[in-house]
């Protein structure tokens, strides 16, 4: 079949914080007088990534209420200032929970529009399954990227989250396309590359920043090269 839809995961794939995690977290920790490098979060990320295995492996859907998330995120900072060798006792993860969930502090791609701009100019629909909080509507407003995507479907509304397989059929439901019809493109295999595969969509990883060198699928560094891995051409 051809494709008819192409559906994106939200964060690290369209949005991020602003200029990156690492950085926004070593700006809060170093107003708070701790200066720690970037680079020292950024090794640090597999803490994030094990928090999402493990919550998903536990049926905690933490995206799905604001003390769910408040909770999920509290610990996931305390783990990564106690990596950093940062006291956690002095209202920190607090501090860096609500940076993380100010809307200033997030940016779409700079490829994200463009993208988004020519695949629906070539008569796909486009949509987005991700995980993440119900505000994740109010940024997409924010960022002027609602109007590119008829169906949204957000872990923090819907009550699923990824890998769930019953959150991308929704998605196709809505579109009212088969999986066989539509592409799936985020950035962790686990969360969504294969449980998108697994019901018969095609999966592209988005890996920005080269955590997943060895992935053996379609595998992109930026979202630009997205049109001809789908077979759009120039």
């Amino acid at each position: 079949m051809s494709t008819r839809a192409v559906f994106f995961d939200a964060g690290e794939t369209l949005v991020h914080p602003h200029p990156s995690f690492p950085d926004l977290f070593a700006r809060v920790l170093a107003d708070e007088g701790h200066p720690v490098e970037p680079a020292l979060i950024r090794d640090g990320l597999r803490v994030v990534f094990d928090g999402f295995a493990r919550a998903a492996e536990a049926g905690d859907r933490w995206t799905t209420s604001a003390e769910r998330s408040r909770a999920f995120w509290l610990s996931v900072y305390r783990a990564f200032l106690a990596r950093v060798g940062v006291d956690d006792g002095t209202g920190l993860p607090e501090r860096l929970y609500a940076e993380f969930t100010d809307l200033a502090n997030y940016r779409a791609f700079d490829d994200v529009v463009p993208v988004l701009t020519r695949l629906r100019d070539a008569g796909l629909a486009l949509g987005l399954i991700s995980n993440f909080e119900e505000w994740l509507e109010r940024l997409l407003e924010q960022l002027a990227l609602t109007p590119f995507f008829a169906v949204r479907v957000i872990s923090g509304i819907e009550g699923l989250e990824k890998p769930d397989p019953r959150i991308f059929q929704l998605a196709l439901d809505r579109a009212g396309v088969a999986a066989a019809e539509a592409v799936y493109v985020g950035d962790n295999p686990m969360f969504d590359t294969e449980p998108a595969e697994a019901l018969g969509m095609r999966g592209v990883l988005i890996d920005r920043r080269g955590r997943f060198p060895d992935f053996s699928g379609t595998r992109l560094s930026t979202l630009a090269d997205l049109p001809a891995a789908i077979g759009l051409g120039d």
